[in-house]
């Protein structure tokens, strides 16, 4: 290509990029102005603003759902809460337990002891004999969790 037609080949998308960027800037203008007044006329009618109401019954819509949506989610926590407080009952009415649980739990590992000397004497395996003494221990354990719970009741 020679120099003439290098600078007429720029000339012609330079011209081509102008009537693009005002055709763009025509429809810019008209869509904007065709915007303005399609709003007004649709806005405005005898009575008064009725984009003004329709835009108060949207925003009413959306208070009512999410007045819906925080009382649903209300209605959920107060579910949990009295679960939660259900659980709690149980806990509490389990904690409660007194000498007469103790009692039985000294009971239950000297019947323990009684068979693990048993397994022992008969020699029938050490496995046996280890998990009844396991089991004699946790039993004596929470009887003497529950001893101090008794003394402090009493004074």
């Amino acid at each position: 290509m020679t120099a003439v037609q290098i600078y007429a080949l720029i000339a012609i998308v330079l011209m081509v990029a102008g009537v693009y960027w005002l055709a763009y800037r025509h429809g810019f203008n008209s869509g904007r102005a065709e915007g303005y007044s399609g709003g007004y006329s649709e806005g405005y009618d005898v009575g008064g603003c009725v984009g003004y109401r329709d835009g108060q019954a949207i925003q009413s819509a959306d208070s009512t759902e999410e007045i819906r949506n925080l009382q649903h989610t209300l209605d959920q926590a107060h579910d949990q809460r009295k679960k939660l407080y259900a659980h709690y009952e149980r806990a509490l009415a389990a904690s409660k337990l007194g000498e007469q649980e103790r009692l039985t739990l000294l009971e239950i590992a000297d019947k323990l002891r009684i068979a693990s000397e048993t397994f022992s004497a008969f020699r029938t395996g050490k496995k046996l004999e280890r998990d009844t003494r396991t089991l004699r221990d946790q039993a004596l354990a929470m009887a003497a969790l529950l001893e101090p719970a008794e003394q402090e009741n009493a004074a």
